[in-house]
């Protein structure tokens, strides 16, 4: 697959660093949409199809893990790369017990993020 046809979701309430990022990634050849909440990443999953998700934990309302898992009821074989900040590795080790493909601290190096797309989209 090559990088013009991966089409990433990033789920993330940081709504500046999201963007950001979303334009970083089209930048480099892919296919980018970032919303700022769980329940939006959720619904718009429910009508569009997507390679793989980029998803923070910490968020406010639905949460990382929480939407993690109403990602993995519906689709288990979507690869979810988790976002985790403050220090928080016991979080992202929770989110790997639960099915996430990887998880990356913050602040993000963009080379080291597509880097972990690319392994996780071979495996």
């Amino acid at each position: 697959m090559s990088d013009n046809n991966i089409k990433i979701l990033l789920i993330d309430d940081e709504e500046e660093f999201v963007s950001t990022l979303a334009q970083r990634l089209e930048f480099r050849g892919y296919k980018a949409h970032a919303v700022n909440d769980g329940q939006s990443g959720i619904d718009l999953l429910d009508n569009e199809s997507f390679d793989i998700v980029i998803l923070d934990l910490m968020m406010h309302g639905l949460n990382g893990i929480e939407t993690l898992k109403l990602i993995k009821n519906t689709q288990p074989n979507l690869p979810v790369i988790l976002l985790t900040g403050h220090g928080s590795t016991k979080a992202g080790m929770e989110g790997m017990r639960l099915g996430a493909a990887d998880y990356l601290m913050k602040p993000l190096d963009i080379k080291d993020l597509i880097d972990r797309i690319s392994t996780v989209l071979k495996q």
